[in-house]
């Protein structure tokens, strides 16, 4: 007999990094674990596409009423299910009324994923007004409610520890069989230093782009940045490419060296490395900050390296830009690494396991 679980999360499938890096992947492998997964977004694909651009506030106000009546209409089919995952929160906006539903009155058992530190107040420029719209104090409710909270490290597992008994980190993977699947070739020019992410994160290359401006004086490579925004940097040369899924992997593969600068904050400390997951499965090394997840995910000097302050960020890259061979050294171990302790294959028995039937 088939486990049918209902997954409740805010983006359409196949879109959010955080969704198809959490949970997506595991998909496809569950009918061998006799799971019969249903996704339903809260967003439309439509309400999707233009929710972090400025403006559009009647639209956006549609999309979210329109969500919330799906998410309304949903509550009358969940006896069918036996689990409810919910990634991150049943509506993006509002008291956790739905989750109370489900966990109080429907009583179902919910597991709760988050991979980063989303209690913590935050609003994008596009959506200045947000923030308190969100009620990021309902991630401890949702805590409450929840039959197992699923993290992607130990800093949110701290913090949900004091809210539910049944808290397990399950790290935010890569497929390296299917999708990030090659070696990157270190002979291949131009020598590309690269970063990837989304626009709010755009801030923590503050850290690191004096240091490029000074290597550029002496090296020739370029600076390449992948995002869902150009960040329009007056500040220092750079190469934009658009995020696009068709051409995802290729794309990281024009970085010889990537990096993951961060700042000591608990935002920071909520995120999972998933940058340097990315490099390392496709054999680029990852220059880091030692904070939080980077610190279990990069073995400084070994698969990656970790620098503190601009002059380590100078001497770190600058071993790398003259060094094919370390490149290449560092690019290798990086990938076994995330092949043995990173991947779907090395975590899908953990992620399944969360919906043992007790």
């Amino acid at each position: 007999m088939h486990l049918k679980v209902l997954i409740l999360a805010p983006a359409p499938n196949n879109i959010s990094p955080s969704q198809r890096f959490r949970f997506e992947h595991f998909i496809g492998k569950s009918s061998v674990k006799n799971i019969v997964f249903t996704q339903k977004p809260f967003f439309s694909d439509a309400t999707w596409s233009i929710l972090y651009e400025k403006n559009h506030f009647f639209r956006k106000a549609t999309g979210i009423i329109n969500g919330f009546i799906k998410r309304f209409l949903l509550l009358f089919s969940m006896y069918k299910y036996d689990f409810i995952f919910i990634h991150r929160e049943a509506a993006p906006v509002g008291p956790p009324i739905i989750e109370w539903i489900i966990a109080k009155m429907l009583r179902k058992k919910i597991i709760y994923d988050f991979d980063d530190s989303i209690w913590i107040k935050m609003a994008s420029e596009s959506n200045p007004m947000v923030a308190n719209l969100k009620c990021s104090w309902k991630v401890e409710k949702i805590c409450r409610y929840s039959h197992i909270v699923s993290v992607g490290n130990e800093f949110l597992a701290k913090y949900a520890k004091d809210f539910c008994k049944d808290v397990r980190i399950i790290p935010t993977v890569v497929d390296t069989e299917i999708m990030h699947n090659r070696l990157k070739n270190q002979q291949e020019t131009p020598l590309t230093i690269g970063w990837t992410g989304t626009f709010t994160n755009f801030h923590n290359l503050e850290i690191v782009i004096p240091v490029l401006n000074e290597l550029k004086k002496k090296y020739n490579f370029r600076f390449l940045i992948i995002a869902d925004k150009d960040p329009s940097f007056n500040n220092i040369e750079y190469v934009y490419k658009k995020w696009r899924l068709l051409t995802e992997i290729e794309d990281l593969l024009e970085m010889n060296i990537g990096i993951m600068p961060l700042k000591n904050t608990e935002v920071e400390l909520g995120k999972c490395a998933f940058k340097a997951i990315q490099y390392m499965s496709l054999g680029i090394p990852a220059v880091v900050s030692p904070v939080g997840t980077n610190r279990q995910v990069v073995t400084d000097c070994a698969d990656g390296f970790w620098v503190e302050n601009e002059t380590e960020w100078y001497n770190k890259l600058e071993k790398l830009i003259v060094n094919t061979d370390t490149r290449f050294e560092i690019g290798k171990n990086a990938r076994s690494r995330i092949v043995f302790n990173y991947s779907v294959k090395a975590i899908e028995n953990v992620f399944f396991d969360l919906f043992e039937k007790a």
